[in-house]
């Protein structure tokens, strides 16, 4: 996995979601980011480690390629929800019919 500023984050998700309109899928997660590099003992604590504050590690794959980076706080980043909005173009739409079915089914 490559961790990306944030800038080129942006340019290789655009490649991603371009390279895979026609077929294929782009799976993106979005993570609490303490800024910790190794996990967290067991038993005992951590002395002397101050987690930062709303951080976010956010992941981009393909199924082959992997990139990621981290951002303070999505909301307030404008660049990745416009750029997420302009590529959600394939959801399918969800069948009210067959919802309202099968629940009159159940009763």
């Amino acid at each position: 996995m490559v961790l990306l500023e944030s800038e080129q984050f942006l340019t290789e998700l655009t490649r991603l979601f371009q390279k895979c309109r026609l077929s294929g899928s782009v799976f993106i997660t979005l993570k609490k980011y303490d800024g910790r590099t190794k996990p967290i003992p067991r038993k005992g604590s951590v002395e002397g480690f101050e987690p930062s504050d709303n951080k976010c590690l956010l992941r981009a794959t393909d199924g082959k390629k992997k990139i990621s980076t981290v951002v303070s706080w999505i909301p307030n980043t404008p660049a990745y929800s416009n750029l997420l909005r302009a590529n959600m173009d394939g959801l399918k739409k969800r069948d009210k019919k067959s919802k309202s079915k099968k629940s009159k089914a159940a009763q």
